[in-house]
This record gives structure tokens, sequence and C-alpha cells, in this order.
């Protein structure tokens, strides 16, 4: 049996009923999907990388132009995130000196925010972790609870030294009184987002695959 008795054989493309416009004229689309587990924005910056050498092998005439980022609401994400936390930082120190009004006592909360973010972003790194919204998210809340146990510790060891204790003592006793109830505060607070690895769905997913290979940029 040949192929012409049960239909016909065209030298052709699959479907020649598809066609793609821009600006109403006739282009080609292509679309570059990732890999499960791969960094969008990674993979976004290597085909912005790799762009000026597919230039450099098509015709003049050609021209390229790109149509879809899905990293876009991702970046700004992140800008976000970064206006937020230094935006609780300037506040923090604005409320402690105008409260306190104690040069130490404003120093020491703008120095342990950034501090503990950085070791975060250390432990992330070493973790093979990426920013993604759910990492985003928890980023946010940390700096909460890095300024609030701040505040309470440096005002409660502030009172013992207008009371006329030295500064070492008083350091020493002010942490000693609030630091169990300090680190039962943060335990609960960690404790209520404890059930979002156990949703269904999407988020559910992201909490428990926020491993990955690719490092954010």
């Amino acid at each position: 049996m040949r192929v012409k008795d049960i239909g016909d054989v065209v030298d052709s493309v699959q479907n020649a009923r598809v066609g793609a416009f821009f600006n109403n004229r006739p282009a080609e689309g292509i679309a570059i999907q990732k890999a499960p587990g791969a960094n969008t924005i990674a993979l976004v910056d290597t085909i912005k990388d790799l762009m000026p050498k597919l230039l450099q092998s098509i015709p003049p005439s050609v021209h390229v132009e790109l149509l879809l980022d899905r990293t876009l609401v991702t970046r700004a994400a992140v800008r976000d995130v970064q206006f937020t936390m230094g935006l609780t930082i300037l506040l923090v120190v604005i409320v402690i000196f105008v409260f306190l009004r104690t040069l130490w006592a404003t120093v020491i909360p703008s120095l342990a925010v950034p501090l503990s973010l950085v070791a975060t972003f250390a432990v992330m790194y070493v973790a093979g972790f990426s920013l993604d919204n759910i990492s985003l998210m928890a980023l946010t809340i940390s700096v909460g609870f890095v300024v609030d146990d701040a505040i309470v510790m440096i005002e409660n060891i502030v009172r013992y030294i207008e009371q006329g204790m030295p500064p070492f003592e008083a350091a020493l006793k002010g942490s000693g009184q609030i630091g169990f109830t300090i680190i039962s505060i943060t335990i609960s607070l960690i404790a209520v987002f404890i059930p979002l690895f156990a949703m269904g769905g999407v988020i559910g997913r992201l909490s428990a695959n926020s491993r990955s290979p690719y490092r954010s940029r």
C-alpha cells in the first residue's frame, strides 16, 4: 500500500493555517519556557546577554523585539521589599531617637536590622534558596520581628540606665528579664505561618519547593 492511496503528501509545515503578526506585519514568534526549578530572572538575564550574538547572525532587515518578560512582576516585588525594608529601618531609627533620645540606643537597632538581613541572606545562599514571593514575604515579616524585639529590649535596658545603673549591668538585667519573653513571642509568631506548608495549590507548592539550584541576582 502506498501513501498516495490513503492520503495526500505535501512538502510544507505541520500547520499552514497559523501565522504571527507584529504591528500588522508578518512575524515569527519564539516562546522560551524555563525548565522546572530554574530561576526565571537568571534565565531572562542570560537570554538578554545572548541577544547581541543573535543579532549578529541574522540579516539586518530582520528586527527582533521582546514581547513578554515575566520577570517584571518579580523585579517590582523585589524593589517593593527593598523600599519597605529601608523605610522600616529609617522609621525605627527616628522613633527610637525621638522617644529615648540616646545616641547608642539609636545606633544599636539601626545596625541590628541590616546585620540580621545580611546573616539571613548568607544562610539562604549556603542553603541554595532563591528569592521568590514566599521568601520576600518571610523577609518582610522577619524585619518586623527584629524591629519589635530590638525596641522592646532597648527600652527595658534604657529604663535601668536612667535609674542610675551602669550600662553593662543594665544590659544584663534588662535582657535577662525579657529575653525569654522575646524568644517565646518570636517562636509563637513563626508557628502562625507553619500551616502554609500544609496548604494546597500554588502557595503550598511554593512553600514545599522553595529550594532552587539557581541563584537569584
